[in-house]
Protein backbone atom coordinates (compact mmCIF):
# COMPACT_ATOMS: atom_id res chain seq x y z
CA UNK A 1 0.00 0.00 0.00
CA UNK A 2 1.48 3.34 -1.09
CA UNK A 3 0.43 5.52 1.80
CA UNK A 4 1.98 7.76 4.42
CA UNK A 5 1.05 9.54 7.61
CA UNK A 6 2.95 12.65 8.69
CA UNK A 7 2.56 14.58 11.93
CA UNK A 8 4.42 17.89 12.12
CA UNK A 9 4.38 20.25 15.09
CA UNK A 10 6.10 23.64 15.09
CA UNK A 11 5.63 26.89 16.99
CA UNK A 12 3.47 28.08 14.08
CA UNK A 13 1.44 25.05 12.99
CA UNK A 14 0.26 21.60 14.04
CA UNK A 15 -0.49 19.37 11.07
CA UNK A 16 -1.63 15.76 10.75
CA UNK A 17 -1.87 14.41 7.22
CA UNK A 18 -2.45 11.00 5.67
CA UNK A 19 -2.42 10.11 1.99
CA UNK A 20 -3.07 6.96 0.02
CA UNK A 21 -1.82 7.37 -3.55
CA UNK A 22 -4.01 4.47 -4.70
CA UNK A 23 -7.22 5.70 -3.13
CA UNK A 24 -10.67 6.63 -4.40
CA UNK A 25 -10.52 10.40 -3.90
CA UNK A 26 -11.99 10.39 -0.40
CA UNK A 27 -11.06 13.54 1.51
CA UNK A 28 -11.34 14.98 4.99
CA UNK A 29 -9.89 18.49 5.09
CA UNK A 30 -9.82 21.05 7.92
CA UNK A 31 -7.22 23.83 7.85
CA UNK A 32 -9.32 26.76 9.07
CA UNK A 33 -8.91 28.38 5.61
CA UNK A 34 -12.08 27.71 3.59
CA UNK A 35 -10.76 28.36 0.07
CA UNK A 36 -7.59 26.35 0.77
CA UNK A 37 -9.75 23.50 2.09
CA UNK A 38 -11.65 23.65 -1.21
CA UNK A 39 -8.38 23.36 -3.19
CA UNK A 40 -7.04 20.48 -1.07
CA UNK A 41 -10.36 18.70 -1.53
CA UNK A 42 -10.01 19.17 -5.30
CA UNK A 43 -6.48 17.76 -5.22
CA UNK A 44 -7.60 14.64 -3.36
CA UNK A 45 -10.73 14.07 -5.43
CA UNK A 46 -9.23 14.71 -8.87
CA UNK A 47 -5.95 12.93 -8.11
CA UNK A 48 -7.91 9.98 -6.69
CA UNK A 49 -5.85 10.25 -3.52
CA UNK A 50 -7.44 9.45 -0.19
CA UNK A 51 -6.36 12.57 1.66
CA UNK A 52 -6.88 13.67 5.24
CA UNK A 53 -5.49 17.02 6.39
CA UNK A 54 -5.97 18.53 9.83
CA UNK A 55 -4.08 21.77 10.38
CA UNK A 56 -4.14 24.19 13.28
CA UNK A 57 -2.04 27.25 12.50
CA UNK A 58 -1.44 30.80 13.64
CA UNK A 59 -4.21 32.23 11.48
CA UNK A 60 -4.32 35.28 13.72
CA UNK A 61 -1.02 36.24 12.03
CA UNK A 62 -2.18 35.22 8.54
CA UNK A 63 -2.62 32.04 6.50
CA UNK A 64 0.94 31.90 5.15
CA UNK A 65 2.46 29.51 7.71
CA UNK A 66 -0.48 27.10 7.52
CA UNK A 67 -0.60 27.00 3.71
CA UNK A 68 3.17 26.61 3.30
CA UNK A 69 3.46 24.00 6.06
CA UNK A 70 0.63 21.93 4.59
CA UNK A 71 2.61 21.99 1.33
CA UNK A 72 5.71 20.79 3.19
CA UNK A 73 3.80 17.96 4.85
CA UNK A 74 1.90 16.93 1.71
CA UNK A 75 5.11 16.85 -0.33
CA UNK A 76 6.88 14.84 2.36
CA UNK A 77 3.97 12.38 2.51
CA UNK A 78 3.96 11.89 -1.28
CA UNK A 79 7.70 11.24 -1.24
CA UNK A 80 7.40 8.79 1.64
CA UNK A 81 4.48 6.96 0.00
CA UNK A 82 6.51 6.58 -3.23
CA UNK A 83 9.39 4.91 -1.36
CA UNK A 84 12.14 4.24 -3.96
CA UNK A 85 9.84 5.13 -6.91
CA UNK A 86 10.10 1.61 -8.33
CA UNK A 87 7.66 0.92 -11.18
CA UNK A 88 6.16 4.41 -11.42
CA UNK A 89 5.30 6.14 -14.69
CA UNK A 90 7.38 9.14 -13.48
CA UNK A 91 5.91 11.78 -15.83
CA UNK A 92 2.43 13.25 -15.98
CA UNK A 93 0.67 16.23 -17.51
CA UNK A 94 -2.79 17.73 -17.70
CA UNK A 95 -4.47 20.55 -19.55
CA UNK A 96 -7.39 21.61 -17.33
CA UNK A 97 -10.25 23.87 -18.44
CA UNK A 98 -12.52 25.57 -15.94
CA UNK A 99 -14.97 27.89 -17.62
CA UNK A 100 -12.84 30.66 -19.20
CA UNK A 101 -9.65 29.48 -17.46
CA UNK A 102 -7.21 27.01 -18.98
CA UNK A 103 -4.20 25.81 -17.00
CA UNK A 104 -1.52 23.28 -17.84
CA UNK A 105 0.50 21.28 -15.32
CA UNK A 106 3.38 18.91 -16.00
CA UNK A 107 5.23 16.76 -13.46
CA UNK A 108 8.50 14.86 -13.41
CA UNK A 109 9.18 12.82 -10.29
CA UNK A 110 12.82 13.65 -10.74
CA UNK A 111 14.16 13.88 -7.21
CA UNK A 112 14.87 17.55 -7.97
CA UNK A 113 12.16 19.54 -6.23
CA UNK A 114 11.30 22.73 -8.06
CA UNK A 115 8.32 24.77 -9.20
CA UNK A 116 8.15 26.72 -12.46
CA UNK A 117 5.10 28.98 -12.18
CA UNK A 118 3.76 31.15 -15.01
CA UNK A 119 0.35 32.13 -13.72
CA UNK A 120 -1.18 35.58 -13.63
CA UNK A 121 -3.94 36.13 -11.09
CA UNK A 122 -6.19 39.16 -11.67
CA UNK A 123 -7.07 39.71 -8.01
CA UNK A 124 -5.09 39.35 -4.78
CA UNK A 125 -7.79 37.88 -2.53
CA UNK A 126 -10.49 35.24 -2.93
CA UNK A 127 -12.60 35.78 0.16
CA UNK A 128 -9.92 35.96 2.86
CA UNK A 129 -7.42 33.83 0.89
CA UNK A 130 -4.31 35.62 -0.39
CA UNK A 131 -3.98 34.24 -3.92
CA UNK A 132 -0.16 34.49 -3.82
CA UNK A 133 -0.16 31.73 -1.20
CA UNK A 134 -1.13 29.04 -3.70
CA UNK A 135 2.26 29.43 -5.37
CA UNK A 136 3.93 29.15 -1.94
CA UNK A 137 1.97 25.95 -1.32
CA UNK A 138 3.16 24.45 -4.60
CA UNK A 139 6.79 25.48 -3.99
CA UNK A 140 6.70 23.66 -0.65
CA UNK A 141 4.93 20.63 -2.14
CA UNK A 142 7.34 20.28 -5.09
CA UNK A 143 10.45 20.83 -2.96
CA UNK A 144 9.48 18.25 -0.36
CA UNK A 145 8.07 15.69 -2.79
CA UNK A 146 11.21 15.92 -4.95
CA UNK A 147 9.24 16.67 -8.09
CA UNK A 148 9.73 19.12 -10.93
CA UNK A 149 6.42 20.88 -11.42
CA UNK A 150 5.49 23.28 -14.22
CA UNK A 151 2.22 25.22 -13.94
CA UNK A 152 1.17 27.68 -16.62
CA UNK A 153 -2.08 29.58 -17.15
CA UNK A 154 -3.03 29.78 -20.81
CA UNK A 155 -6.30 31.69 -20.34
CA UNK A 156 -8.43 33.06 -17.56
CA UNK A 157 -10.03 36.15 -16.07
CA UNK A 158 -11.33 34.81 -12.76
CA UNK A 159 -8.73 34.06 -10.07
CA UNK A 160 -10.92 31.41 -8.45
CA UNK A 161 -11.22 29.55 -11.75
CA UNK A 162 -7.49 29.86 -12.50
CA UNK A 163 -6.36 28.54 -9.11
CA UNK A 164 -8.95 25.78 -9.07
CA UNK A 165 -7.95 24.71 -12.58
CA UNK A 166 -4.32 24.73 -11.41
CA UNK A 167 -5.14 22.56 -8.37
CA UNK A 168 -7.01 20.03 -10.48
CA UNK A 169 -4.34 20.00 -13.20
CA UNK A 170 -1.58 19.43 -10.64
CA UNK A 171 -3.59 16.63 -9.04
CA UNK A 172 -4.20 14.86 -12.35
CA UNK A 173 -0.56 15.27 -13.45
CA UNK A 174 0.77 13.88 -10.15
CA UNK A 175 -1.76 11.03 -10.32
CA UNK A 176 -0.43 10.05 -13.76
CA UNK A 177 3.19 10.33 -12.66
CA UNK A 178 2.80 8.17 -9.54
CA UNK A 179 0.77 5.50 -11.36
CA UNK A 180 2.38 2.08 -11.59
CA UNK A 181 3.41 1.12 -15.12
CA UNK A 182 3.15 -2.66 -15.37
CA UNK A 183 5.75 -2.70 -18.16
CA UNK A 184 8.36 -1.30 -15.79
CA UNK A 185 7.86 -4.18 -13.35
CA UNK A 186 10.25 -3.46 -10.47
CA UNK A 187 12.55 -1.06 -12.29
CA UNK A 188 13.21 2.56 -11.41
CA UNK A 189 12.43 4.85 -14.39
CA UNK A 190 15.81 6.53 -14.65
CA UNK A 191 19.01 5.87 -16.58
CA UNK A 192 20.80 6.57 -13.29
CA UNK A 193 18.98 3.71 -11.59
CA UNK A 194 17.62 5.92 -8.82
CA UNK A 195 15.34 8.91 -8.36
Amino acid sequence: MRSAQIIRHTNETNIELTIDLDGQGTTEIATGIPFFDHMLDAIGRHGLFDLSVKADGDLEVDAHHTVEDVGIVLGTAISQALDDRRGITRFGDCLMPMDEALVSAAVDISGRGQLHWQVELPIEFIGTFDTTLFKEFLIALASNAGITLHVRSLAGENSHHIIEAAAKAVARAISQAVAIDSRRANTIPSTKGSL
